[in-house]
C-alpha cells in the first residue's frame, strides 16, 4: 500500500493497532533487557515512535508521565542539533540534560533513526532511570547541577553502528554501579533498535514507504477527539493552591486552570521561588504531570501522543520551583513535580464538581538505600558495598465514588519493587511491609492507606537511605468534607527519629522504619456505608478506636 494515497477507516485501526504492539514490544526489551532494579522490576522507563518532525505517534504502555510525557518534548531538542538530513543508519544519540530530557541527571533519553531501504523513515526514543549517575547520589542536599553527577549534553552515543567508547568510558569513570549503568546505555540502544526493526517490518507488510499520512490520521484524531472532550467543558478560569514541605521552608504550589474553546491553559503564577536544595523541578517536568493529571480527567480514553499533548498549554515564571533554571540542583525534581495533578485537580473540582479525587500521597516514598562508598562507612566493618533504589508509595486520594487506592503510586504510575528483588542483590532485610492501619483520610469514600516497611542489614553493619519525602508535615487534603490521610514518619525502631531528606545513616544493629502517608477522604465521614466501617476494622486498615473516634459507636 502506497502510503502517500488517502488511508481508510480499517487500515487505520489495523495500523494503529499494529503500532502498539510495536512500541509495548519495545517498550519490554527495556524491561526485560536493563541491569536496575528501577527498570527491571518497577518500570520506570518510557518508550515510543516519532514521525520525522519530532511528533510522539505512539508511546509503550509500560511507563511514567514524568519520562514519557518529557521524551515526547526532548526529540525536538534532538532535531535541533542532529537533523534528520544528517543522520546516518546505525547513529544513536543521548543525553540526560534535564531541562532538554527529563527533569535530572538521573534518567537516559535516547534517540535513534531507523532506516528501510537507505531512507530514514522514523525515530524511536527511550528513557530509564539509573541506579547512579555520581555525584553527591540520590539525595536533595546538592546545591547546584554539578553537584548532582556527571551532565551529558546531546551527543552521538554512536556513530554509524560504531559505539563511542570515549563517552562509555567517561560514564564508568563517573559512577558507583558502572556495570548496572552501562548495562542500562546497551538495552536503552537494544529497546530502539527493537522498535525499529519491528516498524521497518510493518510498513514493508503494508507496503508504506514512510509514515507521513498514518502520523497525520493518528495526530489529527487525537487533537479533534480532544477539542470535542474541552468544548463540553465550563469556560472560564479557576485557582488551587496547596502547600507542600518543602526543604528549607514550606513550598506553596499555585495553579491557574483557564478551559478555553480547544486548548486547556494551566499558569503557576504565584508558586514558590527555586530552592537551594535540589527540589526545583524544571518547567518540561512540570508541563508532563501537568498534561497526565488533566488528561486523566478530561479525556482518559484519548491515546497519549502529539496531537493529545497539544491541548494542554503550561506555563510558569522562570525561576519558580516549577520552572527551575540552570544551573539549579533538579535531583528530586519529583517531589515537587509528582504534586502537579492535585495542585490542578482543586482548580479543576471547581470547574467540573465530582469527577476528581481528594489529595493523595502524590510524591513516592522510594528507599533509595547504599552501603560503603565511602557514604556509610570504611574498611571490613562497612560491609558489603551497594546502591539500590526501591519503589514505594503511600495512599492515593478518595476517588469520587469510591475509596483510595492503597499503597498505590498515583501520579508517577511506577510498580513497587518486590522485596525479593531488593534481598536478592543486597545484604538488607526487609523485615516487614504492610498496609498503615489508620492512614487513609476518612470520610464517605476513604482515603487509601500508606504502608509501613522496617529494613536492616543482615550483615551487622551500617546502611544509608537518601531520604526525600513528601507529606511529612503537610498531609493529603481530603475533599467535600472528607478527612485529610495521615502524615508520614521516618525513624528508627528504637525511637529514634530521623530527617525525612538527606542522607540518614542506619547505624549497625537498627533498624530503619519508613511510615508512609494515607490519601486524603471523600465526603463527609457520617455518610459512609456502616458495612464498610466494620469491613475495614475486621481487614485491620482501622482500628476499632479511629473507628469509633472518625464514624461515630456502630
Amino acid at each position: 500500500m502506497n502510503s502517500r494515497r488517502n488511508i481508510s477507516e480499517i487500515d487505520v485501526q489495523i495500523m494503529w493497532n499494529r503500532l502498539l504492539s510495536v512500541v509495548e514490544e519495545q517498550g519490554q526489551t527495556l524491561v526485560r533487557t536493563a541491569f536496575s532494579t528501577s527498570a527491571r522490576e518497577a518500570g520506570d522507563i518510557s518508550a515510543g515512535v516519532f514521525d520525522l518532525q519530532g511528533r510522539m505517534l505512539a508511546q509503550a504502555v509500560t511507563g511514567t508521565p514524568g519520562h514519557i510525557n518529557t521524551m515526547a518534548a526532548s526529540v525536538g531538542h534532538f532535531l535541533d542539533v542532529f537533523p534528520v538530513a544528517d543522520m546516518n543508519e546505525g547513529d544513536v544519540y543521548i543525553t540526560n540534560d534535564p531541562w532538554k530530557g527529563t527533569g535530572h541527571l538521573y534518567d537516559l533519553v535516547v534517540v535513534s533513526p531507523t532506516f528501510m531501504d537507505g531512507r530514514i523513515v522514523a525515530l524511536f526514543a527511550c528513557t530509564s532511570h539509573l541506579v547512579d549517575m555520581g555525584g553527591i547520589g540520590q539525595t536533595p542536599e546538592g546545591r547546584q547541577i554539578w553537584h548532582e553527577g556527571l551532565f551529558i549534553p546531546l551527543l552521538r552515543l554512536a556513530r554509524a553502528g560504531v559505539m563511542n567508547e570515549d563517552l562509555l568510558s567517561m560514564i564508568r569513570a563517573n559512577v558507583r554501579e558502572p556495570v548496572q549503568v552501562i548495562g542500562d546505555v546497551y538495552a536503552l540502544i537494544a529497546c530502539n533498535d527493537i522498535g525499529s526493526r519491528r516498524l521497518v517490518s510493518m510498513m514493508r507488510e503494508f507496503r508504506m514507504d514512510d509514515l507521513d499520512m498514518l502520523a497525520e490520521e493518528i495526530i489529527t484524531r487525537s487533537r479533534r477527539a480532544m477539542t470535542e472532550a474541552i468544548g463540553k467543558l465550563p469556560k472560564g478560569t479557576w485557582t488551587n493552591s496547596m502547600r507542600v514541605d518543602g526543604y528549607e521552608a514550606p513550598v506553596d504550589l499555585v495553579a491557574s486552570v483557564t478551559i478555553g474553546e480547544d486548548t486547556i491553559h494551566v499558569d503557576y503564577t504565584g508558586t514558590s521561588g527555586m530552592s537551594t536544595y535540589a527540589i526545583n523541578c524544571p518547567l518540561c517536568y512540570t508541563e508532563a504531570y501537568t498534561t497526565f493529571g488533566v488528561n486523566c480527567v478530561v479525556a482518559p480514553t484519548i491515546p497519549n501522543n502529539a496531537g493529545t499533548l497539544a491541548a494542554v498549554k503550561v506555563t510558569a515564571p522562570p525561576g519558580t520551583i516549577v520552572s527551575a533554571t540552570y544551573p539549579a540542583a533538579v535531583y528530586a525534581r519529583s517531589s515537587i513535580g509528582h504534586m502537579m495533578p492535585d495542585v490542578v485537580y482543586g482548580a479543576l473540582e471547581q470547574a467540573i464538581p465530582g469527577r476528581v479525587p481528594a489529595e493523595g500521597t502524590s510524591n513516592l516514598w522510594s528507599l533509595k538505600m547504599v552501603a560503603g562508598h565511602g557514604l556509610t562507612g570504611v574498611g571490613a566493618k562497612a560491609g558489603t558495598q551497594f546502591m539500590v533504589m526501591s519503589f514505594h508509595s503511600g495512599g492515593a486520594g478518595a476517588r469520587p465514588h469510591q475509596d483510595g487506592l492503597s499503597a498505590t503510586p498515583f501520579p508517577s504510575g511506577v510498580r513497587n519493587v518486590p522485596v525479593e528483588a531488593t534481598e536478592a542483590i543486597t545484604p538488607l532485610v526487609i523485615w516487614r511491609k504492610e498496609l498503615r492501619q489508620d492512614s487513609g483520610g476518612a470520610g464517605k469514600y476513604r482515603g487509601g492507606l500508606g504502608q509501613i516497611m522496617e529494613v536492616s542489614s543482615r550483615e551487622d553493619a551500617a546502611f544509608g537511605l537518601f531520604a526525600g519525602f513528601e507529606r511529612v508535615k503537610f498531609p493529603a487534603r481530603g475533599r467535600n468534607g472528607g478527612g485529610p490521610g495521615q502524615c508520614g514518619g521516618v525513624s528508627l525502631t528504637s525511637g529514634v527519629e530521623l530527617k525525612p531528606k538527606g542522607l540518614q545513616v542506619i547505624p549497625p544493629g537498627e533498624r530503619l522504619l519508613i511510615e508512609m502517608p494515607g490519601g486524603g477522604g471523600m465526603g463527609p465521614p457520617s455518610e459512609r456505608d456502616p458495612r464498610a466501617v466494620e469491613r475495614d476494622v475486621r481487614l485491620g486498615y482501622l482500628s476499632a478506636k479511629a473507628a469509633k473516634r472518625d464514624y461515630g459507636p456502630g
